[in-house]
C-alpha cells in the first residue's frame, strides 16, 4: 500500500498546526495529565501500576479511534481517499512547527536578544532550565532539538504508519507525549512514568537510527559533510543516557561541524568548534531535506 507520506509533508509546510481545540496531541496531553492529577500514591509499586494503566488506556483510546479514522478513510473513492489519509496522517507529526520554533531561536540570536532567545527556547523545544545558557548553548540545545524531534516528531510516526496504518502513527504519537510529559527521574514521576519512558524507547529505537542515516544523506545535499555525520554517528551515538536521542543528534553535529553537548552529561564530536546562531539555519535546511527524503521512501517502500 503506498503511504500517503508526501502530501502529508505538503499538507504539514503550507497549512500547519490544526486548531488546538481539534488537535489530537492536545487531547492526548490532557488525557495523560488528567491521569497524572488522579493518581493516588508515590509508592513505586502502586506509582508504576498508575502510570502504566494511564498509558494503556489511553494506547488503546486512541489506537481504536485512529483504526476507525483509518477504515472511514479506506472506504472513500480514488484520489479522495488518499488526500483524506493524508490529512488525517498529518497531525500525527510535525515538520513545520520544529522548524518555525528554531527560526525564532535564531533570530532573536542574530538579533543579539540573548533573553528572548533563551526564552523561546524554553518554551517551544525544551523542558530544562534556560536561563544560564550563553548564546552558543542557545544555539547548541535549539540544533539538539532540531535533531531530536526530526524523528520524534516525523520519522517515526511516518514509519509507525506504514506499519500500522493510522492506528500505529497515533499510538507512536500517544507514547512519545506520555514520555515528554512522564518520563522523568524525579521522585514525583520516577515509577509513574516508567511505562512511558520504556516504551518511547522500545519504539523510537529503528526509527532514530533511520533519522540519523536521513540526515547524514540529506547532508549530501545540502552541502554540509555527509562523513563526518556517518563518523560522528557511530562513534559518538551511545554518549547519551538516551539510547535514541544519541543517534540523530550525533549525525547532526557531524553533519555541521559542531559540538553539542550538555555540561555533565554528553559531548558529541568533541573537538569540532561551538554552534553559532547561523548552524540553526543549516540544521533547519537538513531536516526539511531529510523529511522530504524520508516521505519520499513511504512511497516507494
Amino acid at each position: 500500500m503506498r503511504g500517503p507520506g508526501v502530501t502529508a509533508l505538503a499538507i504539514d509546510l503550507l497549512a500547519g498546526e490544526p486548531p488546538a481545540s481539534l488537535h489530537p496531541t492536545i487531547a492526548m496531553g490532557n488525557w495523560i495529565a488528567r491521569g497524572r492529577s488522579r493518581r493516588r500514591t508515590l509508592g513505586p509499586s502502586a506509582s508504576f501500576a498508575e502510570g502504566a494503566a494511564v498509558v494503556a488506556g489511553g494506547a488503546v483510546l486512541v489506537a481504536l479511534t485512529a483504526d476507525v479514522a483509518d477504515r472511514l478513510t479506506a472506504a472513500l473513492p480514488g484520489s479522495l481517499r488518499s488526500v483524506a489519509r493524508a490529512a488525517a496522517l498529518k497531525p500525527a507529526f510535525s515538520v513545520r512547527a520544529l522548524l518555525d520554533a528554531a527560526a525564532q531561536v535564531e533570530r532573536a540570536l542574530v538579533r543579539g536578544h540573548l533573553t528572548r532567545a533563551r526564552a523561546l527556547l524554553s518554551w517551544h523545544l525544551v523542558s530544562r532550565d534556560t536561563s544560564t545558557l550563553d548564546a552558543s548553548a542557545v544555539a547548541a540545545a535549539t540544533i539538539e532539538s532540531v535533531a531530536e524531534n526530526f524523528n520524534d516528531g516525523f520519522v517515526a510516526p511516518l514509519m509507525a504508519f506504514r506499519v500500522g496504518g493510522l492506528a500505529g502513527a497515533y499510538l507512536f504519537r500517544f507514547v512519545n507525549t506520555a514520555d515528554a510529559m512522564l518520563g522523568y527521574r524525579t521522585p514525583e514521576l520516577e515509577w509513574f512514568g516508567k511505562t512511558a519512558a520504556r516504551l518511547d524507547d522500545a519504539l523510537a529505537y529503528v526509527p532514530a537510527r533511520c533519522a540519523a542515516t536521513l540526515i547524514a544523506l540529506a547532508s549530501l545535499i545540502t552541502g554540509d559533510s555527509f562523513r563526518d555525520a556517518a563518523r560522528v554517528m557511530l562513534n559518538d551515538a551511545d554518549a547519551t543516557a538516551s539510547p535514541n536521542a544519541g543517534w540523530p543528534m550525533a549525525a547532526m553535529a557531524g553533519a555541521l561541524g559542531v559540538r553539542l553537548e550538555k555540561h555533565g552529561h554528553y559531548r558529541l564530536n568533541a573537538p569540532a568548534r561551538s554552534p553559532r546562531a547561523r548552524d540553526i539555519r543549516r540544521a533547519r535546511r537538513i531536516v526539511l531535506v531529510g523529511s522530504v527524503l524520508a516521505a519520499l521512501a513511504t512511497e516507494v517502500a
